[in-house]
């Protein structure tokens, strides 16, 4: 037989071989993350008919070239062009994670690892992260629960929907800052409450609260004091009020309390006599003083000095709580009788008032006694008559009025209440109020020092500075310290527990201290407006120690070194895992295993089990929301394709012709 003949077989069965490779090629040009495979000839054994000889120098004969007769081609080697990146396919879907660079996920089927370049994942009903066309479950590292940052360790299965991840714990607040300006000239800082401001707060269960605090001038330049004034649940009850507690600082205290006395001279009433040699006073009181209702009784107010004592008749003591009847006249103005409390029209045309009825229709007044009687603020009124004046719109009235006293007193008899105040303990609250019109609050107690011949007197004020006292730079305005020197902070330091009213003692280990940073702030002028602002967190804009409550899951994300991180509606983000990556050192030596499957061999390199971050080598990543496609170059395939058809083809004329050959062989013994 021919040995050509065999040659057109081989290469038959090459060029077929090649063309399968061909056929699955183009089979998977759509086959996610698909690396084409290329197929090389080589040529068979050769059949030698002489061997080669060399020069013979002795006889002067030369060399001869071998004689070799080849037997047809076969397959050289299958190769994948694993390393040639395919391009990217948007799917928007978050487990779609495609791999840039050489780098392979690494999948487990329960029992053995596999490799793969497919990123099309999915979670299943127990959350694990797994292949959607397969199931194995991919393969990385855990989060170490002591530090909350990955441990490399032996690869393992990443269940990022763990019932643990599905909500973040709440946390509680542990810093606070302050920003903005203080202006001295804000009028706020110097009134009895201060200026208020708030921060709100969560204690460790991510119950929310609210820190009110105010801030106070004190007196003394670049200096001010800022103090906890209450501490507010979320419905805005006072926590003083919901556990049944005495004060705040049973709850929480925010610095030290400092006292503080000064003696000023203070000036007695002009009203008032002082008896040095009785060591007592002597005042008139105002009837607005002494009669509960007086200034707030409508007719009487307009009556104002039109104003007599008919009750008591004579001088004498007047107990707290005796009747004092007055009488009074008054002309009301048209103006006045058709405002507030009296409403009352005035009609030209008879030269009379109406008031409205319930039904909306109008009644002229005739019994002006009864009328008055009934407006708002004049019951302790009677014996009212009233006339028309000169001009008619004004009405004339004659009244009584009686009230109670809030206080015992003296009367001289000549419309003049009084009272005597002996200088000594018992009236001291008194003398400071009637004598010389100051009294305790805000911090601030007074006590008499020394009262002189005159009736003037040294007064001692004491002032319990609560809270921290904030210090600024007399030459810039910029801060310098809060409680004392060098420090940026102030503590708002909770109690443990405290003991209620009602004998219960209340569990306050809830709450967290909290820092509060001051060092942003500065003491200009700004309009004499205030723009502090209080806010929970660093000041560096971070949300460390800001407190949070709990949180439900709302996102997953996949990072680009395989970081898979979760986010929840508390503003928390928390690393879940991460998705380790296999790296050979010759990954066209991996053997495919179906289903975009590889398995390491002796050619390709172990996989050690670890595995690798695909960023720490600074040449690979991963991108989510986007998939891997076939790097088959359907162009390339279909030219290799008509080649290997041609080729096809002249084998099968070497089988042909050899044919031919044989039969006119054959035919010779005809």
């Amino acid at each position: 037989m021919m040995r050509s003949l065999f040659s057109g077989v081989a290469g038959l069965t090459t060029h077929q071989s090649r063309m399968d490779v061909i056929g699955n090629n183009i089979a998977n040009v759509n086959t996610t993350a698909y690396k084409a495979q290329n197929m090389v000839f080589s040529d068979l054994l050769y059949q030698t008919t002489q061997a080669a000889s060399g020069a013979n120098s002795n006889t002067g004969r030369g060399g001869i070239n071998p004689r070799q007769v080849g037997l047809g081609a076969k397959t050289g080697a299958i190769s994948t062009a694993i390393a040639r990146q395919g391009s990217a396919q948007s799917t928007n879907y978050p487990w779609d994670i495609m791999i840039e660079g050489d780098s392979f996920f690494v999948v487990s089927d329960g029992s053995q690892n596999f490799f793969t370049r497919d990123g099309s994942f999915t979670v299943d009903g127990s959350g694990n992260l797994v292949m959607a066309n397969t199931g194995y479950t991919v393969m990385g590292w855990q989060v170490d629960p002591n530090t909350g940052e990955i441990k490399q360790d032996i690869v393992s299965a990443l269940k990022v929907m763990h019932p643990d991840n599905m909500h973040s714990d709440p946390e509680a607040t542990t810093k606070g800052y302050i920003s903005g300006l203080l202006d001295k000239k804000d009028t706020n800082l110097n009134s009895p409450d201060g200026l208020k401001r708030t921060m709100s707060f969560f204690d460790s269960q991510g119950y929310k609260y609210t820190a009110v605090f105010s801030f106070h001038s004190i007196g003394e330049e670049d200096r001010f004091r800022v103090q906890l004034d209450d501490i507010l649940d979320q419905d805005g009850v006072s926590l003083v009020k919901l556990y049944n507690l005495s004060n705040i600082e049973q709850i929480a205290t925010f610095g030290a309390s400092d006292i503080k006395t000064t003696t000023s001279k203070y000036t007695m009433d002009p009203n008032a006599k002082y008896d040095a040699a009785n060591n007592e006073f002597t005042i008139n009181l105002a009837m607005e003083k002494i009669l509960d209702g007086y200034s707030k009784n409508a007719m009487v107010v307009a009556a104002g000095k039109n104003i007599k004592v008919k009750t008591p008749a004579a001088a004498g003591a007047v107990a707290e709580g005796a009747d004092v009847t007055v009488t009074g006249t008054v002309t009301l103005t048209k103006a006045q009788l058709e405002a507030e409390p009296y409403n009352l029209i005035y009609n030209t045309a008879d030269s009379s008032y109406y008031k409205k009825k319930d039904d909306g229709t109008s009644e002229k007044v005739t019994d002006w006694a009864a009328t008055l009687k009934g407006m708002e603020g004049l019951d302790s009124v009677s014996n009212v008559t009233a006339v028309p004046g000169d001009p008619p719109e004004n009405i004339e009235i004659s009244f009584e009025a009686t009230f109670k006293t809030t206080e015992a007193s003296n009367y001289d008899g000549n419309g003049n209440f009084g009272v005597t105040l002996k200088n000594d303990e018992a009236n001291q609250a008194a003398i400071l109020e009637q004598i010389y019109h100051i009294k305790d609050g805000d911090g601030k107690t007074y006590t008499i020092d020394y009262v002189g011949p005159d009736g003037s007197a040294q007064i001692n004020m004491t002032e319990n500075f609560k809270g921290n006292m904030i210090v600024f730079d007399h030459g810039t305005g910029k801060f310098s310290y809060v409680g004392g020197q060098g420090q940026n902070e102030a503590t708002l330091t909770f109690n443990s527990s405290a003991p209620s009213l009602d004998g219960n003692n209340i569990d306050l280990t809830q709450f967290s201290n909290i820092d509060i940073d001051f060092s942003s702030i500065s003491n200009v002028g700004n309009g004499g407006k205030c723009t502090l602002e209080m806010t929970n967190g660093s000041k560096d804009g971070s949300t460390i120690g800001a407190g949070r409550k709990q949180g439900e899951l709302i996102g997953i994300e996949v990072g680009q070194d395989g970081k898979i991180t979760a986010s929840y509606d508390n503003g928390l983000s928390k690393l879940l895992g991460q998705i380790a990556v296999a790296e050979f050192a010759n990954p066209s030596g991996l053997s495919k295993a179906g289903n975009n499957l590889y398995s390491a061999t002796q050619n390709s390199g172990e996989f050690d089990g670890v595995g690798k971050d695909i960023t720490a080598g600074g040449n690979g990543k991963m991108t989510s929301g986007y998939l891997e496609m076939s790097n088959v170059d359907l162009s390339s395939e279909f030219t290799t394709m008509i080649t290997t058809q041609r080729g096809f083809q002249a084998n099968s004329r070497i089988i042909t012709v050899s044919d031919t050959l044989l039969e006119e062989l054959v035919n010779l013994k005809r």
